[in-house]
């Protein structure tokens, strides 16, 4: 690889302006990416990694602004100083950048051929009448199957891996010596992901294009990157290169990071997680910003600021502990991780049982829209769920895990079959009364989508127990502290807008809008994929505890095996609407049979 830097970011200031001052959101950051590497940007959301690439992109919103003596240099050539038409030029030729979300990044209303042509056209001296063949190269390029007919498609009309492809292709038609990724693969199913992940060093491989990936996964970092560096609260903490990364963090917060990621091993342990938060842009910092949640703080750390130092080649680190270790006389002793206390493993009733389910959606065509066909979202579905226990649903975006989800709530009626629910001895079906509807409860996946942003938090989880007539209005507020101080919030919050928490406290709100009506089973769609690694622990170590206090049921749906490895008592694979392999947890995880759920493991890997 060569040693030529592509990209030089030196001492990067980012403000906000505010009424009448200004919020740091980027403070001195630092770090230079080679001719064809790989260089990872891990954090947790609010540190300031996107802002940071739409910084190199000359994309910062327009309340933002670039303090001195920040300098953005690519070739050599600073960015900061070119003009608007200039940057142009650089966008989608030199540099080019691919989003999170592929759906809100392409036109819905523009083909996709017309979108790759607007590249080709803006960047390239191509001919027009070679233009389609060089697009379907490109389509091939990034493995996209029936390449001529995905050019006359709408962006709706594909899944979300090939909406994915198909913006990597965008931002490979110019030939871009530096491709930005930023998120490009949480939103994906670990099969896809996997895919997407190869892709890119491929392509890389063949072009010599350097990348920057940002991302909070570290399972992705490992797979992809050649160098790490990682941000909190607007600084570079740590940076080295990705193999000595993972085998010695340095940093305490990536130290934390890595004791926080669930795994087999430790599901019988409460994952570790870090107090506190992220702090917000308008904090005021005299020490070390990672200080409030630090289990090495001293004294000096609160009252000076550490200096990003090098420890040796490639390794930098912002600590005292390393810079200046005779600071810390007493070493603070390792937190040990402490056992769950297990469940008797007696042999418990199921609580849901699910027999020969089908879901079927009619196929129509034609002006009179007349049935074709059937899609078997879920095809013959058998399912048990025991008292107190996790069974975790796994399987590919489309395979039914959604509809299955959807059916057991009646919130679609299914085509064959019968779902039962046992409450006390007694029988329930999805028709029968609100007694079934109060026994079954749902977390979704966006927190903050699936809560109005109008109501309060203490409407939005008095909701349920208002609908199904509860509780009196005169015991309400009392429940609702409770609630709310179950789920580790302060009673405050109760009063508040959602818009005014993060990520994982509106998960935390959505988990006591569940609790609110003391369900026997809880279905968790995805209720970890949006959030950071430190967060995704706190979250799971809520639900391990609310299992134990409650006898509550899980049914888990879920892309991340790492997730599945500590949750789940047993697991179920779905693929095209059926159940191919369902076994306890150790045994699929360590023995799997079936080919689709070797594929899954390895991909997970």
């Amino acid at each position: 690889m060569a040693n030529a830097s592509i990209l030089e970011i030196n001492n990067l200031t980012i403000a906000f302006k505010s009424l009448n001052n200004y919020r740091i959101a980027v403070k001195g950051v630092s770090f230079h990416i080679n001719k064809a590497e790989t260089f990872a940007l891990l954090g947790e959301s609010g540190c300031g990694k996107s802002i940071t690439s739409l910084a190199i992109m000359q994309l910062l919103p327009h309340n933002a602004a670039l303090a001195e003596p920040s300098e953005i240099k690519l070739h050599g050539i600073p960015l900061t100083h070119l003009s608007e038409i200039e940057m142009r030029k650089i966008r989608g030729s030199k540099i080019a950048m691919v989003f999170q979300e592929p759906m809100t990044s392409l036109n819905p209303v523009l083909t996709v051929g017309q979108q790759i042509r607007e590249v080709l056209k803006l960047h390239t001296k191509i001919r027009k009448r070679n233009i389609k063949t060089r697009m379907l190269q490109l389509l091939e390029e990034v493995q996209l199957p029936k390449s001529t007919e995905i050019l006359a498609q709408y962006p709706h009309q594909l899944s979300g891996g090939m909406k994915q492809r198909v913006m990597l292709a965008i931002a490979l038609a110019g030939e871009p010596e530096l491709l930005i990724a930023d998120e490009a693969t949480s939103a994906l199913d670990v099969t896809i992901q996997m895919e997407i992940l190869k892709l890119l060093k491929s392509i890389q491989k063949k072009r010599q294009m350097s990348i920057l990936f940002i991302t909070h996964d570290l399972n992705v970092v490992k797979k992809i990157a050649d160098r790490v560096g990682v941000m909190y609260a607007g600084h570079m903490i740590e940076e080295a290169p990705c193999v000595d990364f993972f085998r010695e963090p340095l940093h305490p917060y990536s130290q934390k990071l890595f004791a926080s990621l669930p795994s087999f091993t430790k599901r019988h342990e409460w994952l570790e997680i870090i107090p506190g938060i992220v702090p917000p842009l308008t904090s005021e910092f005299h020490g070390c910003r990672f200080a409030s949640r630090c289990q090495y703080v001293e004294s000096v750390c609160k009252s000076k600021k550490p200096d990003y130092t090098a420890l040796r080649k490639q390794r930098y680190v912002r600590c005292f502990k390393y810079t200046n270790p005779e600071l810390f006389t007493d070493e603070k002793i390792e937190s040990k991780p402490q056992a769950l206390t297990a469940l008797a493993q007696t042999k418990k009733e199921n609580v849901l049982e699910i027999r020969a389910l089908k879901s079927y959606y009619p196929i129509q065509k034609g002006l009179f829209k007349r049935t074709v066909g059937y899609n078997k979202a879920v095809d013959n579905i058998d399912l048990d769920l025991p008292a107190g226990q996790t069974l975790a649903l796994v399987g590919e975006s489309g395979c039914g895990k959604t509809t299955l989800a959807k059916t057991i709530l009646n919130l679609l009626v299914p085509t064959a079959g019968h779902i039962e629910v046992n409450v006390d001895g007694k029988l329930l079906r999805p028709m029968q009364n609100k007694l079934f509807h109060q026994s079954v409860q749902i977390i979704f996946q966006d927190p903050y989508t699936s809560m109005n942003p109008r109501m309060l938090v203490a409407d939005i989880i008095a909701e349920g127990m208002r609908a199904l007539k509860l509780i009196d209005e005169k015991q309400l507020p009392k429940k609702l502290s409770q609630l709310i101080e179950q789920v580790g919030l302060p009673e405050d919050s109760l009063k508040r807008y959602p818009h005014e928490f993060s990520g994982g406290q509106r998960q935390r709100i959505c988990i006591a809008r569940a609790l609110a009506v003391e369900p026997k089973i809880i279905i968790c769609d995805e209720p970890t994929s949006a959030l950071d690694v430190s967060i995704q622990g706190q979250i799971l170590n809520l639900l391990k505890q609310l299992q134990l206090e409650q006898q509550l049921s899980f049914l888990f749906i879920t892309h991340n095996m790492a997730v599945v490895a500590y949750m789940a008592d047993s697991i179920a694979v779905m693929k095209q609407g059926k159940i191919v392999e369902y076994a306890s947890a150790k045994k699929i995880l360590q023995q799997p049979e079936h080919d689709y759920t070797k594929q899954l493991m390895q991909a997970a890997m």
